[in-house]
């Protein structure tokens, strides 16, 4: 019987009956010209869904992924690895002592699997260190998920794979050219081994690798250029005030509007932000002083400018 008929011939009534309606969304969406984009997160990969996400990908179900950096590893790692990995199936009674002896034999362990780092992380690394380096002397820049398609496209881990290539959902999209948005890679263990390097001197240039924030601003916009600090500033209608140019400032602190040099809060003016350009009519009173029987229209002007004011994080 296929998975389909299946699905609707058991899954008839409350959550199984959502999964069928999420099914035929997710069809007819594509039917209709749509693109669909998967996310990842936890340890999925690890968890080996890349068995049908890669068919997915293939069959052209899915045209982007946005995952975590472990993710986008980790399905390397048990391409390279998976004869290796060891299961721990009561994980949840594990001891303190047995996590040591995990900790002892290099073992990364994963809820209830655990990654060989020398036959993973340490393989992997040996093997993307040199595309990292020969982009970073030939001045060169890729995203994390670029260079796993330059290492896979050039074959140099083939002799390493231990499972079926057809498993493996980033030789899928390496195939297919998938973008990738990957904003906190710099968190992975690649991420930090990347920095590691960095910090040793064997890369030179840390922006060798870009960030996910780069590749959110191309979709967005087409470019990777980020506008100049003072266009940024212009567009969200907020500058830096100095005492020089203005005695009036808003602090984010106790996000409210402060006419002398040090916030009540005891926030310098330096932190002070205010709404470029602001007349003596449009500035909101300081809270240190008391109000002097303002009309109506000012206290109206004042509630409004509060009310659009942005929140600053403390």
């Amino acid at each position: 019987m296929q998975i389909t008929n299946f699905l609707k011939h058991h899954y008839r009534h409350f959550n199984a009956a959502a999964l069928i309606d999420a099914a035929d969304g997710y069809n007819k969406h594509l039917a209709e010209g749509g693109k669909m984009m998967i996310t990842l997160a936890g340890a999925m990969s690890t968890a080996e869904m890349g068995i049908q996400l890669a068919e997915l990908i293939r069959q052209d179900k899915v045209q982007i992924i946005s995952c975590t950096g472990a993710n986008l590893e980790e399905d390397i790692f048990n391409l390279v690895a998976h004869d290796f990995y060891e299961r721990v199936p009561h994980y949840r009674d594990l001891t303190p002592a047995d996590e040591h002896e995990l900790l002892k034999r290099h073992m990364n362990r994963v809820t209830d699997t655990c990654i060989p780092e020398e036959e993973a992380m340490r393989r992997i690394e040996h093997t993307v260190l040199k595309f990292w380096e020969q982009a970073d002397k030939a001045g060169e820049a890729y995203f994390p998920h670029e260079f796993f398609y330059q290492i896979l496209k050039s074959g140099e881990l083939e002799q390493c794979y231990q499972i079926d290539p057809k498993d493996s959902w980033m030789l899928a999209a390496a195939e297919k050219n998938l973008p990738i948005i990957c904003p906190g890679w710099e968190d992975s263990t690649l991420g930090n081994i990347y920095a590691g390097h960095v910090i040793s001197g064997d890369i030179k240039n840390v922006h060798t690798m870009k960030t996910g924030i780069q590749y959110m601003m191309y979709l967005l916009t087409g470019t990777l250029t980020r506008p100049p600090r003072k266009a940024r500033l212009a567009s969200s209608r907020l500058a830096v005030v100095s005492p020089a140019t203005s005695r009036f400032a808003w602090c984010p602190c106790c996000t409210r509007t402060c006419s002398a040099t040090r916030c009540r809060c005891g926030a310098t003016s330096a932190r002070f932000r205010t709404r470029p350009p602001a007349t003596a009519a449009t500035r909101a009173p300081c809270p240190t002083r008391k109000s002097r029987g303002a009309s109506w229209a000012r206290r109206r002007r004042n509630s409004l400018l509060k009310a659009t004011r942005p929140s600053w994080p403390h």
